[in-house]
């Protein structure tokens, strides 16, 4: 998911460097949820993982 992201904001860049203001916005706008996405999806991971005691 956080290559998703990534690939989102390099359309966001060089659409803005292109001058689609529209475009880049969306674009941004996507990665920024897919990046909180992949936030709450890791920290959920992180503390609701599977640990073993022994």
């Amino acid at each position: 998911m956080l290559r998703w992201t990534v690939t989102f904001l390099v359309i966001a860049i060089i659409a803005a460097i292109f001058g689609f203001g529209g475009i880049a916005a969306g674009a941004a706008g996507i990665a920024k949820i897919l990046f909180y996405i992949f936030l709450v999806l890791f920290v959920l991971s992180f503390f609701l993982g599977k640990r073993t005691v022994e």
